[in-house]
């Protein structure tokens, strides 16, 4: 074992023992799905930057770059993080009041019991492709930093990641989630810095760029196709349980909606720094073949033995902060909106138990997505768009207005799930636009069928 992944291995380590310690608090299912709910503004921000900064944002945004340079096209950072801004100055108040577990606890108390378990039946495969993306990732990290076979470091990455997941909970992840977001920041910064040494300089890195690799309007597509790319990370991810948890847990409705605001402007300021890194390395390493690859190839080469192990840090910190989360958000939606119905007066032990075999049943589900995948940020798309613009809509719709109820849900989210599946299959260009429409008309239609729905308790202005 060399140097280097052995530091991995022990950074590893110390966020296992983190999450092992804090496993001694968590009494009850609150405690480990929603961090008992007293999240105050520092762990509330670092949180949501580090959950929501993974693998496709440092890979996958520089792989882009790298590829196909910039443009109002470009969704990353940019677009992922307008997402996390616009949950804080739209969404926020209103969900923490309802003092949700998961997102799908509000369509039980706005529609029904029945349109909370189709909703937790959607979110699942989201969440599940977003943790394969990270795993895949941190194997690829793996065999580059200890010359595994990706195979083999996509397996370990696994087992690591199901271990550390399956024992602290969303407050093991948060206090982990400062540690993360710190070295990630700092061993972004550390490449940054030490790739426009390697190149001569800003001056000479921004000349090697070119303005031929930053344009305002993309050179293909419609601006239908553009208004797709954007709607798809900020439409599309809002209703993400990841990002709905944290505001959930925070301790008050300011610190919900301030957290989020916090999160997402500091998602795009350090998020710009791969997507730049990806830029100069289209001059300084042309003909990569594979563009995900950019961002380790650049460390390696330009960086110091002490530079590369923070930026393989910073790598393993985006990856950890996300896949934790992802994980933890399936077994949630399992556990609490499908199993424990069904169940007689569950003790809080034996909810706690079902949510820890629930993290261990999905991560060994999404080791196998990313055994199979080829892509990183592919999957990443496929998780924001998949089934999501029938849950915006009966977000949106059901938080704002009293108009439909179970019905129009069900048209929604049945109606946008088939106009996206039959889109994407048959190779149509605008797939999530389509799907979204078709929610959105199916909703409208058929609430002038039922009866306004009543005002949410929690809703209610004091």
């Amino acid at each position: 074992m060399n140097a280097l992944l052995f530091a991995i291995l022990a950074y590893v380590a110390v966020q296992l023992a983190i999450g092992f310690w804090v496993s001694r608090r968590i009494r009850t299912e609150d405690d480990y799905l929603v961090a008992g709910r007293r999240m105050g503004p520092l762990l509330a921000s670092g949180t949501i930057f580090a959950t929501w900064f993974g693998a496709e944002t440092c890979l996958g945004g520089a792989g882009e770059a790298y590829a196909n340079g910039i443009s109002l096209g470009t969704s990353e950072p940019f677009a992922y993080g307008l997402c996390v801004v616009f949950m804080g100055l739209v969404f926020a108040v209103r969900l923490w009041k309802l003092r949700l577990t998961t997102l799908a606890d509000f369509f039980r108390a706005r529609y029904s019991r029945g349109v909370e378990q189709l909703a937790a039946l959607l979110m699942i495969p989201t969440s599940l492709l977003w943790a394969a993306a990270q795993i895949r990732a941190f194997g690829q990290v793996l065999s580059s930093a200890g010359g595994l076979e990706t195979e083999l470091g996509i397996a370990l990455a696994a087992g690591i990641v199901i271990l550390y997941t399956a024992c602290g909970g969303l407050l093991a992840d948060a206090i982990t989630d400062l540690v993360q977001g710190a070295c990630l920041v700092v061993g972004l910064f550390v490449t940054l810095f030490g790739v426009v040494s390697a190149a001569g300089g800003w001056a000479a890195t921004l000349d090697a760029i070119g303005p031929e690799r930053v344009a305002l309007v993309p050179e293909e597509g419609s601006a239908l196709a553009l208004l797709e790319a954007w709607c798809v990370p900020i439409l599309g991810s809002v209703v993400a349980q990841e990002l709905v948890v944290r505001v959930s847990a925070s301790r008050s409705s300011a610190v919900a909606r301030g957290s989020a605001l916090a999160g997402g402007l500091a998602y795009v300021l350090v998020g710009a720094v791969p997507v730049f890194l990806g830029l100069a390395g289209a001059t300084l390493l042309p003909g990569l073949e594979d563009g995900e690859s950019i961002l380790p190839e650049l460390g390696r080469r330009h960086l110091s033995t002490l530079g590369y192990a923070l930026f393989a840090g910073a790598l393993v910190s985006a990856i950890l902060s996300t896949v934790d989360s992802t994980l933890l958000v399936c077994s949630s939606l399992f556990s609490h909106n499908l199993v424990l119905p069904r169940l007689s007066a569950p003790s809080e032990r034996v909810k706690v138990r079902l949510a820890r075999f629930g993290v261990v049943g999905f991560g060994c589900l999404a080791y196998a997505l990313a055994h199979q995948s080829e892509s990183v940020s592919g999957l990443v798309q496929q998780a924001s768009a998949l089934g999501s613009a029938g849950l915006f809509v009966i977000l949106l719709l059901g938080l704002f207005t009293r108009r439909g109820g179970a019905p129009s849900a069900y048209a929604a989210l049945l109606g946008g799930l088939a106009a996206y599946v039959t889109a994407w299959a048959r190779g149509g260009e605008l797939p999530f636009l389509l799907s979204l429409a078709a929610a959105f008309g199916g909703y409208m239609l058929f609430s002038v069928l039922g009866p306004r729905a009543p005002v949410l308790a929690a809703e209610r202005e004091p």
